[in-house]
Order: C-alpha cells, then sequence, then structure tokens
C-alpha cells in the first residue's frame, strides 16, 4: 500500500447502507492531479464525499499515507486534507482580506479576489474564495468537487494553474471532479471514468481520451469527442454536399463549422489523413476525399475530387498549402474555377 499516498480498495459507496457505485479501486501518488469525469448523477461526488467521511462507507476501504481512512481522527483528517464542495458555497460574511492577510500562500492571490462582503458578490466570487481558503489550509491534500463550476474561463485557468503548480512544487496531492473533460485531460495526472455503478476506465489521459471511450462514457449519439483536439462536435448535418470545400492545416475548420451551423451538408477534401482539418472533417462532413500522408495524389482520388465538384453548387477554398506531394490541388482549383463555382471567403 505504501507505494500509494492515497488508495481505495473494493470501495463502496452510496447512501444508507445501499451502494451505488461498487469495485472502485485506484490509487494516488504523492504530489499527483487525479480527475474523475462522467455524466450528471453517475456518482463522482459521492466518491469524494465518502472519501472526505462526508459520507459512510457502504463497503471496502479507503488508506491515507497507508493507514486505513477509519482510524484516523477527524481532527486529523480535517488538518491535512482540504475539502471544496460546490453545494457548500453558503451565505457568510467573510472577505478575501481574512483569507489573504497572512501571507502563507501566494498563490492565492492570482484569484484575483478582491475584498468584498461575502454576501455581495457572485457564486464565482464565492467560489474562488472557498478555494482560497481551502489553498491558505496548506494541507497534504485537497479535494475539490466541480471546482470550476462558477468560474469563468481566466480564472478555470488559473485554478488549474494553481493546483498544477502546488501539486508539483509543493507536493499537495489533488483529488476533484471536473465537467469539462477538455481541462481534464490536460491538467490530469490520471483519470477516473465513473459511469453508473461502476469504474468504467482508469489510467493516464493518454490511456483513457481515447474517442470510443468519451462516447461510451458519456452515451453520446448527438456529436463526438476529438481526444486529439479537446474538442466537442456537434452531429454532422447528413445529406448530399452542396459545398466542396478544398483546405489544409486547419483553415477549413471555421468554415467545416459555419456550415454545420447552416444545416448544410458539405464534402472536404482532398485532405491527407495527418492534416489538421482532417480531424474535424471526418466527424463534421457528409463526405471526404482522403489521401495517405506524404503520397502523391492518385488518379483515382484526383478523379473523386473531380466528380465532387461537379456535384457541388459551391467550391470554397479555404486556403491549401501545395507542395511537392500535392501539387495536383493547383489542378483542381483551376478546374473548379473553369466551372464558375470557386470561391476564396465562406466566412
Amino acid at each position: 500500500m505504501a507505494e500509494y499516498y492515497l488508495q481505495t480498495k473494493d470501495l463502496a459507496v452510496g447512501y444508507q447502507g445501499k451502494a451505488l457505485i461498487h469495485d472502485i479501486n485506484f490509487g494516488i501518488c504523492k504530489g499527483e492531479i487525479v480527475t474523475l469525469i462522467g455524466p450528471n448523477g453517475s456518482g463522482k461526488s459521492t466518491i469524494l464525499k465518502s472519501i472526505t467521511r462526508q459520507l459512510r462507507l457502504v463497503g471496502g476501504k479507503v488508506f491515507f499515507d497507508d493507514t486505513s481512512l477509519t482510524n484516523i481522527s477527524y481532527k486529523e483528517l480535517s488538518s491535512r486534507m482540504a475539502v471544496v464542495l460546490t453545494e457548500r458555497i453558503r451565505t457568510e460574511l467573510m472577505t478575501c482580506h481574512d483569507i489573504v492577510a497572512t501571507g502563507r500562500y501566494p498563490y492565492t492571490g492570482r484569484l484575483g479576489i478582491l475584498t468584498a462582503d461575502f454576501n455581495a458578490i457572485s457564486d464565482g466570487q464565492k467560489q474562488r474564495i472557498m478555494l482560497a481558503r481551502a489553498i491558505c489550509q496548506e494541507p497534504e491534500i485537497i479535494v475539490l468537487d466541480e471546482p470550476t463550476s462558477y468560474l469563468d474561463i481566466r480564472y478555470k485557468l488559473e485554478l488549474l494553474d494553481i493546483l498544477k503548480r502546488m501539486a508539483k512544487e509543493k507536493g499537495i496531492t489533488v483529488l476533484m471532479s471536473l465537467h469539462e473533460i477538455d481541462l481534464a485531460q490536460k491538467c490530469a495526472d490520471r483519470i477516473v471514468c465513473v459511469r453508473g455503478e461502476e469504474i468504467m476506465a482508469y489510467g493516464t489521459p493518454e490511456e483513457v481520451f481515447y474517442e470510443e471511450t468519451i462516447e461510451k462514457l458519456y452515451d453520446l449519439d448527438n456529436g463526438s469527442y476529438n481526444p486529439l483536439s479537446g474538442s466537442l462536435e456537434l452531429k454532422k448535418t447528413e445529406g448530399e454536399p452542396e459545398v466542396f470545400v478544398i483546405s489544409s492545416g486547419g483553415n477549413g475548420t471555421p468554415i467545416y463549422r459555419k456550415l454545420q451551423r447552416e444545416g448544410r451538408p458539405f464534402a472536404a477534401g482532398i485532405l491527407y489523413t495527418n492534416d489538421v482539418d482532417y480531424q474535424a472533417a471526418r466527424v463534421l462532413a457528409s463526405k471526404i476525399i482522403t489521401e495517405e500522408p506524404f503520397e502523391e495524389i492518385s488518379d483515382n482520388t484526383y478523379k473523386n475530387a473531380e466528380n465532387m465538384i461537379d456535384q457541388c453548387q459551391i467550391v470554397v477554398n479555404a486556403g491549401v498549402h501545395i507542395g511537392s506531394c500535392n501539387h495536383r490541388m493547383r489542378n483542381l482549383l483551376q478546374y473548379a474555377q473553369e466551372k464558375g463555382k470557386l470561391k476564396r471567403d465562406y466566412l
């Protein structure tokens, strides 16, 4: 057990002695950031409340620094573990000055909180104060339930950067849940996927973030998640393409999304399968014409692209970088020009 700073062993959690999630087994090393992800109501908060002893364990054990959690007094636990639950933002009088005046913890200043009456500030400001107070405890482990819920983009990034620095510079262990899976993928050392009655997956982001895993975890049928870019895409518009987008290097992706918003089915090509635009086109385009990376465009692929130009009403040159391998793209653009279909601006 000593290899882990915090470990669950056959843990079962729930309410009134009834297990909602069972067989929870994962370990966290000192100074790691571990993030729980999963759909609403999957049990992420229940796991955190059980680990922090706000709920009685239904079964199994939690070991904290090689000692069973049940053998640690509440007083000792509160001195070593800081807990911030979203639902605990409550009405009370306090100021940021009360928290940071000691100057013990330099990170809190980056949360951008001004001295203010706690009753007169927004939920986002309250959240930042609660987080600052937890950080000022200088805990060994900090447990956070949806800490970014009320924060705008700037403070989401600030908070996650602070947590990363705390973990790496101070050896503070961080266990939290997040809705923003793109942020979880970028900041966590390990990911726990919570789905229904089980832990569906556990591992590093590189081991967990596959398209099939995320789609299964969230039962996605109305869009997709791209683990390479960390982006969510809405469902493609089905139908025969009306627009053919020619692009490369990411120039086509904004146009793909605009066409998707307009509900216009489109084709994309000729794209090498290692091109940035390919990742968006494969989930947004109704048809896509591809070529293998670093290969010259074949006669068959080129003919398919010409046929697509004939079929579509508009051909958009979103910006294609032409080199020695894809030199035939010049001919393709010329063909679209001769057909009177070529446009250089769609946005």
